[in-house]
């Protein structure tokens, strides 16, 4: 059956079509008693939509968040029923694809959706579009306010690292990355000399009728030790599961990724260590010691959960695959055609992709975060320090 829904706790479905009436979601399992930030849920929903700069598409869609159920009128508080968010599209332009309607366009999803179910919604592509992750957004923005109200120290951040061969990995410090850096520059890459050069092979490819792919980098830091269900819902297994459900996602890597061989065991470890009760300015407080590793190659997941250091890894996103130059395809009747693609379509997926990918990460978390309480409580063992003081080790 159609699997639209994510999450087990904290379970969101998707839902509607990218030239249908509206799309939005469901969100079942957010606790009563939060103060929904609609404000907040707004602004994720502005760094998503389309026509921000000439590096996106053009279609214009205000994306405003509509709460029809779940959250109390004058107070703005969850009531621990479903809340359904929905957003109108406003300006989906469907005769741009009535010459597709039987031609099937080039790494789309349309053969699939139409041998699968015998139909397809070949207006914009239906759910298979980008539009779908309006749902995804809003409930991730949702999702982000219930795990800064728990951990406040937890720090979201995605950002462009890579366009077509320009790569800003080596000069990029990842613990230093804000979200007011990234969105400081179209592309949102925050190295700004290297955003530039990643604007301009964005801009030739659009000039030339063709696209460019590339990496987005994701980086969470602030996260509590012990999230994530072995042995099939283990934190990275979600992460994976989420990641490469986005559209035009065709990678995943976490840590040193597919660059670990290159190691030596020994090489690869992590070595854990002790860190005393912390003091510093601008954060919480910590009265018990937290353990820590001396490097990171694990990407802040070790058997399935997170070990209290910072999420990092690194998502690969494939060229659009809508471009304006001849193709080659074929038709639902058996006959070979060429295909020339009209219509408004993303030169590069990628700085649209990085509040998605936001989003998808605190979708994973928050439903590691309720299961995770469901099952021992909160605050659980790995919270309160040294887990076997009497014997174990002493903080350094």
């Amino acid at each position: 059956m159609a699997a639209n829904t994510f999450g087990d706790a904290f379970r969101v479905t998707t839902f509607g079509e990218s030239h249908g009436v509206g799309v939005g979601c469901v969100i079942d399992g957010c606790p009563p008693g939060h103060h929904l930030d609609l404000a907040a849920i707004q602004a994720a929903m502005a760094r998503r939509r389309p026509g921000q700069s000439a590096l996106t598409t053009p279609r214009d869609e205000e994306d405003r968040i509509e709460v029809l159920s779940g959250v109390e009128a004058d107070t703005g508080v969850t009531l621990g029923t479903p809340i359904c968010l929905l957003v109108r599209n406003q300006d989906a332009r469907s005769s741009a694809y009535d010459e597709w309607h039987h031609i099937y366009r080039p790494s789309h999803a349309d053969f699939g959706y139409d041998a699968k179910f015998g139909v397809r919604a070949w207006q914009g592509g239906g759910r298979a579009s980008a539009r779908e992750t309006v749902g995804r957004v809003a409930a991730g923005a949702l999702a982000e306010q219930l795990l800064t109200a728990r951990f406040p120290d937890l720090r979201i951040c995605a950002w462009v690292e890579r366009v077509h061969r320009i790569d800003a990995a080596a000069v990029i410090d990842p613990g230093a990355v804000t979200r007011a850096l990234v969105d400081a520059h179209p592309t949102r890459c925050p190295h700004p000399a290297t955003a530039a050069q990643m604007e301009a092979e964005i801009l030739a490819a659009k000039k030339r009728g063709d696209s460019v792919g590339g990496y987005v980098r994701i980086y969470a830091q602030g996260l509590p030790v012990g999230l994530g269900e072995p042995v099939f819902d283990k934190l990275d297994a979600l992460l994976a599961q989420g990641f490469l459900s986005l559209p035009a996602c065709k990678g995943f890597e976490l840590g040193s990724g597919f660059s670990g061989p290159d190691l030596t065991g020994l090489e690869h470890n992590d070595p854990y260590h002790w860190a005393p009760p912390t003091s510093d300015v601008g954060r919480r407080t910590s009265d018990v010691p937290k353990m820590t590793t001396t490097t990171n190659r694990s990407g802040g997941i070790q058997g399935g959960i997170s070990n209290g250091m910072p999420i990092d890894g690194r998502l690969v996103f494939k060229p659009t695959a809508t471009v304006l130059k001849p193709q080659a395809s074929a038709d639902d009747g058996g006959n070979n055609v060429e295909l020339q693609a009209k219509g408004r379509h993303d030169p590069c997926v990628l700085p649209r992709a990085v509040p998605i990918v936001e989003a998808m990460t605190a979708l994973v978390l928050v439903d590691c975060w309720l299961r995770q309480r469901a099952q021992v409580g909160d605050p659980w063992p790995g919270l309160r320090g040294p887990l076997h003081a009497d014997g174990g080790p002493s903080p350094a």
